[in-house]
């Protein structure tokens, strides 16, 4: 029996074809950004890349929109750690709610895009949110561990309490409504707080 094909995403790149695929999906985050149905040929060619290496990394829509997706969650996740790195447990928190706040609302092409390719029956699924979640778990736990947060705060608790981020209308100046919200929020993690 022939061992299994490997999936793509298994196998390393060489760094020129690495350096291409990112060059690809940094293109692709702003295109799709400001318009979800941007050409893909307009994509390839922005990222000065040929027809072909570009349909090597994503043989279609639908992968080039899941991966920017993917890649986009990946880079706010990756910030938690940054931050945590260089900050006080709940300035890094304060922080990186700030990223989120702007990966959700300044991506709202990206957001129509995901729709439209995730929509249709037979589909592939949204990818699911597993590395901001475990980014925000890392946050809280810091947070609980250095006594500036009340204890026992899940993930979920945060997504619900910042619900509110996705109610706002992306298209006016959203950013102070923004900050009182996540100020709202922060002041609400930090009462009970043992080290208040």
């Amino acid at each position: 029996m022939p061992p299994p094909k490997k999936d793509r995403t298994d196998t390393p790149l060489r760094s020129d074809a690495q350096r291409n695929r990112e060059r690809i999906l940094r293109v692709a985050t702003e295109e799709l950004t400001r318009c979800a149905n941007a050409p893909l040929s307009m994509i390839a060619k922005k990222a000065g890349v040929g027809q072909g290496t570009f349909y090597r990394n994503f043989p279609h829509r639908e992968a080039l929109v899941l991966e920017v997706y993917r890649y986009e969650m990946q880079q706010v996740a990756e910030a938690a750690t940054e931050l945590l790195a260089t900050r006080e447990p709940d300035r890094a928190l304060r922080e990186w709610m700030d990223r989120l706040a702007r990966f959700a609302l300044t991506k709202v092409g990206l957001a129509d895009a995901i729709r439209l390719v995730t929509s249709a029956p037979g589909s592939p699924a949204k990818p699911e949110p597993a590395p901001v979640t475990e980014a925000t778990e890392l946050l809280l736990r810091a947070n609980e561990e250095a006594g500036t947060i009340r204890p026992g705060v899940s993930a979920d608790d945060f997504f619900l309490a910042i619900g509110g981020l996705w109610q706002v209308d992306a298209s006016e100046d959203w950013q102070p409504r923004v900050t009182r919200l996540l100020d709202l929020v922060m002041d609400g993690l930090r009462a009970g707080a043992p080290g208040r």
